[in-house]
């Protein structure tokens, strides 16, 4: 198993065609819950640590946040991205998550951990997988 050591930077960029969770329409009114538009934020974790959070954008299914992190990493493992829907009221509604691991983003063989830097563009294939 490969392990990151160094310092992280990501910049979370675009959630895209994101689609509410059947619980996430529970307070939904209207016959057409299709149209329903979510408020999305996005928490970051690098293996079990939260490292940050976007801000919530109000009544979009695509928002755009273009947030950057930065954080020390060591021995990470894996980098998690989780869509939540901020409801108004009670616990915050999942949508969709995203995790990549360290492994995969290191396959090339270097070594230069400083300078790395990932941008993600999370879209709705991403977030399935």
């Amino acid at each position: 198993m490969v392990v990151f050591n160094g310092l992280l930077k990501i910049k979370i960029c675009e959630a895209v065609s994101l689609k509410p969770t059947a619980w996430s329409l529970r307070h939904a009114v209207g016959p057409r819950p299709q149209t329903f538009l979510l408020d999305p934020y996005i928490a970051l974790n690098v293996d079990d640590s939260r490292i940050g959070q976007t801000a919530t954008k109000q009544k979009t299914n695509s928002p755009a946040w273009h947030d950057e992190f930065v954080t020390d990493v060591c021995n990470g493992r894996k980098i998690e991205l989780a869509v939540f829907h901020d409801a108004p009221i009670g616990y915050d509604d999942f949508v969709a998550n995203c995790t990549i691991q360290f492994e995969e983003l290191l396959q090339n063989g270097s070594r230069h951990f400083e300078d790395w830097q990932w941008f993600y563009s999370l879209s709705e294939e991403m977030l399935a997988g």
